[in-house]
């Protein structure tokens, strides 16, 4: 297995985004290909013990800025790091490609432009998803920001692919695939949520119905499925609202001397949960509907985060995420 990386991708590019290529290298023992402008990289590599690494980098000039038009700043920007990343994947030079750039960037260059790879044919629309943590272990969530508005029939794809990618990576056994809305009753809803309801009802899926905020962190669903808009803001709102505990915990803990004593006494439990809500160990979410595997980290990823990246792109693509979900849509490329 081979693996590339956006090198230019992260907000502190290239230095993370090299060194946590290189970790996961040395972890799974895949090869790298490292894309970005090839000075910069090689800068970085020569920081770290590469050794007996497969490590190629080949050479990007120019990048996808967060401020750009993604699809206008694709079709331009020709030699951008994520433009070549995405043709290097189309043209089989890896197994898998992943970038903690502008993820719409991400998502245009996989659609259109110089890098395009294009849909598995039979789906509508991409969705960018993400793992998320609740009391009971992991569940699935997209769309979380492809697509703002959604009809009732992408979200049952996006059920289906959700279910293909939790059954294969998360090992979830008929993952139960739930519907964000904001009631649990089945009148709940806009009418594409509705509708959408309807339709997952009568589909193969191990539809367990709606889902509110509330549920997400409780474990109800394995797969919930939402449109770009809603499923962005849950999860922002959760990953807030962790980051909020974290800190209100670690500061009232400090203005306490006996609750310092009892934190000591705590803190094999407090790095736990530190652990588990932190969006480093999940690395980042599949591009999933598109005919590659190709996974977007947060643009705030660090060396850690980047290293589990590649760690997921790896299991897509050894689990064969895209082929099952080609089998079950039915078809080759669109």
């Amino acid at each position: 297995m081979r693996v590339i990386v956006d090198a230019m991708g992260s907000d502190n590019a290239p230095g993370p985004d090299v060194e946590g290529a290189i970790r996961a290298a040395r972890r799974h023992g895949c090869g790298l290909l490292l894309v970005g402008r090839e000075d910069a990289v090689r800068a970085e590599m020569a920081k770290h013990d590469v050794s007996g690494l497969s490590i190629e980098v080949a050479h990007a000039s120019q990048v996808v800025e967060m401020h750009e038009h993604p699809a206008q700043a694709v079709r331009e920007k020709v030699d951008a790091s994520v433009v070549v990343g995405m043709r290097l994947l189309r043209d089989g030079a890896g197994d898998a490609f992943v970038s903690a750039g502008n993820s719409g960037g991400v998502l245009a260059s996989a659609l259109v432009g110089a890098g395009r790879i294009g849909r598995i044919k039979g789906i509508q629309r991409p969705a960018i998803s993400t793992v998320l943590p609740h009391l009971h272990g992991h569940s699935f969530m997209l769309d979380i920001g492809a697509n703002a508005d959604a009809r009732p029939e992408w979200l049952v794809q996006f059920g289906i692919m959700g279910a293909v990618y939790a059954e294969k990576v998360l090992g979830i056994t008929t993952p139960r695939v739930g519907l964000l809305s904001n009631g649990e009753e089945d009148t709940k809803g806009n009418a594409v949520v509705q509708e959408a309801h309807s339709l997952l009802r009568q589909s193969d899926l191990n539809f367990c119905g709606n889902v509110e905020g509330k549920d997400i962190t409780q474990g109800k669903a394995d797969v919930i499925v939402s449109d770009g808009f809603a499923g962005n803001v849950a999860i922002k709102t959760a990953e807030g609202t962790a980051s909020m505990i974290l800190t209100i915990l670690k500061r009232e803990i400090k203005a306490r001397p006996l609750a310092s004593l009892g934190a000591l006494l705590a803190k094999p439990a407090f790095k736990v949960a530190a652990k588990t809500l932190d969006y480093r160990e999940y690395g980042g979410g599949p591009l999933l509907g598109v005919d590659g595997v190709v996974i977007i980290a947060h643009g705030r990823s660090d060396a850690l985060a980047m290293e589990n990246a590649v760690r997921v792109a790896l299991e897509a693509a050894e689990r064969d995420v895209v082929g099952t979900i080609r089998e079950y849509i039915g078809g080759g490329q669109g």
